[in-house]
């Protein structure tokens, strides 16, 4: 059975000019899209099956990613269903010059195993094995309305 620890994904994007609004920072969807795909791949670690995304939980946009800056993108799984995963997205804005990091955007986001068929499947159970397994079960936890 995996573990939170085992489906932990951080992936890094700089953002690039074809990336920004009128603003020059990132658009909200580019954003968004870097979070979907990052969180897949959190739940398909931990399903062992190609995964969906059924639902996102309240984006927030606290503060902007300009041009120019990294958009890092960390995912976990802290909770399953029948056939759904819950993974746990936070994107922080980091200065390619200093590595400084700061907050950006944190959803939860659902998603669903699917066969070939696109059909629903089961996923296994979450196991919790070492100390950081439960602290990253218990920040998705704390970060998801539903618990």
């Amino acid at each position: 059975m995996p573990t939170p620890s085992e489906t932990f994904v951080e992936n890094r994007d700089r953002i690039q000019p074809n990336q920004t609004n009128n603003y020059d920072t990132a658009h909200g969807g580019i954003v968004m899209k870097f979070m979907d795909e990052v969180g897949a791949m959190s739940a398909m670690r931990f399903a062992g099956e190609q995964c969906v995304t059924a639902a996102v939980d309240a984006l927030d946009f606290k503060r902007p990613i300009p041009r120019g800056d990294i958009a890092v993108v960390t995912a976990w799984v802290f909770g399953e269903g029948e056939t759904s995963v819950r993974v746990r997205l936070t994107a922080e804005r980091e200065d390619p010059l200093t590595g400084e990091r700061e907050r950006t955007s944190e959803s939860v986001f659902t998603f669903v195993a699917i066969d070939e068929d696109g059909r629903p499947v089961p996923v296994p159970d979450l196991e919790i094995e070492t100390e950081r397994d439960e602290e990253l079960r218990k920040r998705g936890l704390d970060a998801d309305g539903r618990a």
